[in-house]
């Protein structure tokens, strides 16, 4: 056997992929031959340093992992208040409607002018403090009058609501939703708080 087959055999050797006759071939020209045993060493631990260095395990030190823990973001602790708030849901409640109580009601003592909200406005008569919707007129929605006075003759598909009015109702009209005069403050306040949360409903 020559140097050139012996080493193209020492790389399936170590491959583990040369048959056992020339394995035994490759043994008995090695025991002879300086050469090839010197290659078959340079290869052999060549194979070794390879097979360590992808086997081997980066180390992790305490340090390196403490420096890891403290380098990620600290979840946020809620504020004193919020926590508060959150064991408190009554007072919470309390304290939030007689905030809006103090804050809206200037608005009930605000002068008499009449205010009108609904839909199809163009379909009601005006006359002083008064809203009239006429026989054979239709409006498509809610109705609500403040500081004035309601003659309902035609339809309302929808609620009629005076505040600090009344309401006249003909045998002729047609109201598809509830029919509510409110008179006192407090009353005003909460359905001012119902519509607002309604309202915050209707757009989520």
């Amino acid at each position: 056997m020559d140097c050139k087959l012996a080493v193209s055999y020492i790389h399936e050797y170590l491959d583990g992929d040369l048959p056992d006759e020339q394995a035994a071939e490759l043994k008995q020209h090695m025991s002879e031959c300086a050469e090839c045993r010197a290659v078959f060493k340079e290869l052999e631990q060549t194979e070794l340093l390879l097979f360590a260095v992808n086997h081997r395990k980066p180390p992790v030190s305490d340090e390196l992992t403490d420096r890891i823990m403290q380098s990620l973001p600290k979840p946020k602790k809620p504020s004193a208040w919020i926590t508060w708030l959150k064991r408190h849901p009554a007072l919470t409640a309390a304290a939030a409607f007689f905030i809006i109580l103090l804050g809206t009601l200037p608005l009930w003592d605000e002068g008499p002018e009449m205010i009108v909200k609904g839909q199809n406005l163009d379909q009601v008569v005006i006359e002083g403090n008064t809203v009239i919707v006429p026989e054979g007129k239709t409006i498509a929605g809610n109705l609500t009058i403040e500081k004035g006075q309601a003659k309902i003759y035609g339809d309302v598909e929808g609620n009629v609501t005076v505040i600090d009015g009344s309401v006249f109702q003909a045998s002729t009209a047609h109201i598809s939703g509830q029919v509510q005069t409110i008179d006192q403050a407090v009353g005003w306040l909460w359905y001012k708080i119902s519509t607002a949360f309604a309202d915050v409903a209707s757009t989520n």
